[in-house]
C-alpha cells in the first residue's frame, strides 16, 4: 500500500500545474535535505524573490534618502497602493475596500473602535469559544474601555456536546437568540484549532438581520480559501500576512472595510493623518477630512521593507491564481486525509478534527492524538517534519498548495506512522 501511495503521489505531482512554484521558495534544511514543511498556517516560507523586492527599496533608500518617498516606479508615499489589486482578488473585494497596514491586532482595535459602539442593551459581542487570543484580548478590552463588563457582554459560543465544530445553524440560532442585545459578531474565517472554514455569507446575513455588525479575523483564511467579502457583505475583516501569504515574520497586516462604511465620513474611528485627504496631507492644515474608502482608517506611513516583502509574495499569488491554488489545496488535503484514514498503524490512534466537507475546510488538518502525547510531535520535528503543536494533543498540519507536494503528504504520513509505532 505504501508503494502504491508513493506512486500515486508521484503521478499527481507530475500532473500538478502548480508544482513549478515549489522552486520559488526557500526550505529549511535537515541533514542537507529540504524539510517537509507543513507549517504555512503559522509562518509561510520565504519566496526567493523577496530579497529582490526588499533590496530594491534598500537601494532606493541608499541612493535617494528621503526623496525615495517621491521617486521611482513605486514611491514610498503611495507604496501601499501597490498591494491593492492583488489583495482585492484574494479576499473578493474592490480595491478601495482593502489596504495593507499595521498588524492584525492593531487593525482589529481600529475596526472595533468603529464597529463596536454599544448603546443601551445592544452591547454584546459574539465570538467562538476558544477563539485565537488576538480576537479574545481585543474584544475583551474593547468592551471594557466602552464601559461595559466582558463577563456579561462577551458571549462565547461552543459546539454541542460530542462535536468538535460549530454548525452554521448553531451560530445563526445564537445570533437570533441574542437579537437586539447583539452589537457585533466577530468570527474567524477559519478556526485556528480545528481548521473549520465558517460560512461568512450566512453569518453576516444573520447578524445584519438582527441589527448587528459582522466582522471577521481572516488570519488563517487569507491566501488559503476563496473569499468574497464584498458580496458576502462583511462589515470589516482583518488579517495577518505571514501565514499563507508568506510575507515574513511579523509582516504587515490587512484591513477590509465594506464600501458602504468607507463612504461614510461620519463613521466613528481612531484617526491618523495618513487616513485623511492625501492631496492636503503635507499642507499640515489639520483639517478632518477622512478618505472615503478603507484608506480612511490608515494611521501613518507604511513600513516599506515589510510592504516590499508582502508585495513579493503577492506577485507569486498573482501568477499562481487563487482558483488554481484552491483546487490543488482540496486535492492535496483530501489525499493526505485518505492516507491517514487508510493506515492500519494510525487506526484508532488519531482523530481528525477538521470537517470533511470542502465547504468547511482549507489547507489544514488538525490531528488529535487519542493515545499519545507531544513525544510524537517531537519525533516528527527530529525527522525533519516541521508542523505545529497545540494543547491538548493536537498537531496542526498544513499542506500548502504553493510549495507542498503530494509526495510530501506520503512522506509525512510514513514518519507519523513511525512515531506512533515507536510509542507502542
Amino acid at each position: 500500500m505504501k508503494e502504491e501511495a508513493l506512486q500515486k503521489a508521484k503521478q499527481l505531482d507530475e500532473q500538478d500545474q502548480l508544482s513549478k512554484f515549489r522552486s520559488e521558495f526557500h526550505f529549511p534544511q535537515k541533514d542537507g535535505k529540504d524539510c517537509i514543511y507543513l507549517c504555512g498556517n503559522s509562518l509561510g516560507l520565504q519566496p526567493k524573490r523577496t530579497s529582490e523586492f526588499v533590496n530594491e527599496e534598500l537601494q532606493k533608500w541608499k541612493k535617494w534618502g528621503v526623496e525615495g518617498h517621491f521617486t521611482g516606479d513605486k514611491p514610498w508615499v503611495s507604496y501601499h497602493q501597490n498591494a491593492k489589486p492583488y489583495l482585492s482578488k484574494i479576499v473578493g473585494a474592490h480595491e478601495h475596500e482593502v489596504v495593507a497596514m499595521n498588524n492584525l491586532t492593531t487593525n482589529l482595535h481600529l475596526a472595533l473602535a468603529s464597529f463596536y459602539q454599544p448603546k443601551g442593551k445592544r452591547s454584546k459581542i459574539l465570538i467562538e469559544k476558544g477563539a485565537f487570543p488576538s480576537d479574545f484580548y481585543a474584544v475583551n478590552s474593547r468592551i471594557k474601555v466602552s464601559g461595559y463588563d466582558p463577563e456579561e457582554n462577551l458571549i462565547e459560543l461552543e459546539p454541542a456536546v460530542g462535536s468538535d465544530n460549530l454548525s452554521t445553524q448553531e451560530i445563526i440560532r445564537k445570533i437570533e437568540e441574542l437579537g437586539d442585545e447583539l452589537a457585533l459578531v466577530m468570527f474567524p474565517g477559519i478556526q485556528y484549532y480545528t481548521g473549520q472554514f465558517f460560512d461568512i455569507n450566512q453569518i453576516a446575513a444573520a447578524a445584519h438581520k438582527v441589527g448587528a455588525y459582522a466582522g471577521f479575523d481572516l488570519a488563517h483564511a487569507v491566501g488559503n480559501v476563496p473569499l468574497n467579502l464584498h458580496e458576502d457583505k462583511a462589515d470589516f475583516a482583518v488579517w495577518c500576512t505571514y501565514k499563507y501569504l508568506n510575507s515574513g515574520p511579523g509582516g504587515v497586516g490587512g484591513l477590509f472595510i465594506h464600501e458602504n462604511h468607507g463612504k461614510n465620513k461620519e463613521m466613528p474611528r481612531l484617526s491618523g493623518w495618513w487616513g485623511h485627504n492625501a492631496e492636503a496631507r503635507f499642507k499640515m492644515a489639520n483639517q478632518i477630512n477622512p478618505i472615503p474608502t478603507v484608506d480612511g482608517w490608515q494611521l501613518s506611513n507604511v513600513n516599506i521593507l515589510s510592504h516590499a516583502s508582502h508585495l513579493a509574495s503577492l506577485s507569486v499569488f498573482e501568477e499562481a491564481g487563487m482558483e488554481n491554488l484552491r483546487a490543488k489545496s482540496l486535492l492535496l488535503t483530501d489525499f493526505m486525509e485518505e492516507l491517514m484514514l487508510n493506515s492500519e498503524v494510525l487506526n484508532n490512534q488519531i482523530k481528525i478534527l477538521t470537517p470533511t466537507s470542502h465547504e468547511e475546510r482549507g489547507a489544514q488538518l488538525s490531528i488529535y492524538l487519542t493515545n499519545h502525547g507531544k513525544s510524537v510531535f517531537e519525533y516528527l520535528i527530529e525527522r525533519g517534519v516541521i508542523l505545529d503543536w497545540r494543547e491538548p494533543n493536537v498537531i496542526r498540519v498544513a499542506p500548502v498548495p504553493l510549495y507542498n507536494s503530494f509526495t510530501d503528504a506520503v512522506n509525512f504520513v510514513k514518519i507519523l506512522e513511525e512515531a506512533i509505532s515507536n510509542e507502542g
